[in-house]
């Protein structure tokens, strides 16, 4: 049985008497200190806050840093591959593919016959107005996905041996 007894003299002293029965000869006393089963995990927020860094640096814990590139744009496109063994064998500067001349007119004609601008363009195939400048002056490496947009949205052919 548990008896908590209180001194009449002092209310600062609270006295706590604890025995249980059990088949031992003895009275077993318990254990009152708290016992932790599930600790939380800290929060992703909490370990980017750079109070929890600067004081995981301080105790000597490992942090690691990574830094995200492109996060939070919209580039979907991708430098062209090129073969890394071609670059080590030649001694010239490997010359990306601009957009062919005939590729650029179409485009900038098809745009002129929906009577479309530049900005309407880009924002009908979700790319920059800076894409669709680049592919009609010429100056874009020609990406799949973003013709096949200009070409839905157009009504043109721009990929393919016919070109048109």
């Amino acid at each position: 049985m548990n008896y908590i007894l209180f001194d009449q003299s002092s209310t600062s002293h609270l006295h706590s008497s604890s025995t249980m029965p059990t088949r031992f000869g003895g009275a077993v006393t318990q254990d009152w200190e708290p016992v932790v089963l599930h600790k939380s995990k800290p929060k992703a927020q909490d370990l980017r806050d750079p109070k929890a860094v600067n004081q995981a640096l301080r105790s000597g814990a490992p942090v690691q840093t990574i830094k995200k590139f492109d996060a939070g744009s919209n580039k979907k496109t991708a430098g062209p591959v090129v073969n890394a063994r071609k670059l080590d064998e030649g001694t010239e500067p490997a010359a990306l593919d601009r957009v062919p001349t005939d590729v650029r007119q179409t485009i900038q004609k098809a745009r002129l016959e929906k009577k479309l601008s530049q900005a309407e363009l880009a924002k009908l195939i979700n790319e920059q107005l800076k894409v669709v400048q680049e592919y009609e002056n010429g100056k874009a490496v020609p990406n799949q996905a973003v013709l096949a947009k200009m070409e839905r949205v157009l009504g043109v052919k721009l990929r393919g041996k016919s070109g048109k």
